[in-house]
């Protein structure tokens, strides 16, 4: 999945892919992470979040199904 760059001191890259509802998220540690069922308005909602870390520990983290994919 193509990730592209966001502004952020914790998240490096944001990748959404509508066929399965797949969000893919890439930290500035290297590591990054699949989360699925995730509705296109919570990738919306998290794009234009001022803080995507804080967007992405109270929206994302733990509330989706997710695998690590590096």
């Amino acid at each position: 999945m193509q990730r592209q760059p966001v502004a952020s001191s914790n998240v490096a890259s944001v990748g959404y892919a509508l066929e399965g509802s797949i969000l893919e998220v890439g930290f500035h540690s290297g590591t990054a992470y699949q989360y699925y069922g995730v509705p296109q308005s919570v990738y919306a909602a998290f794009m234009s979040a001022s803080s995507k870390g804080r967007y992405h520990a109270r929206f994302i983290k733990d509330r989706y199904r997710f695998r690590r994919v590096v």
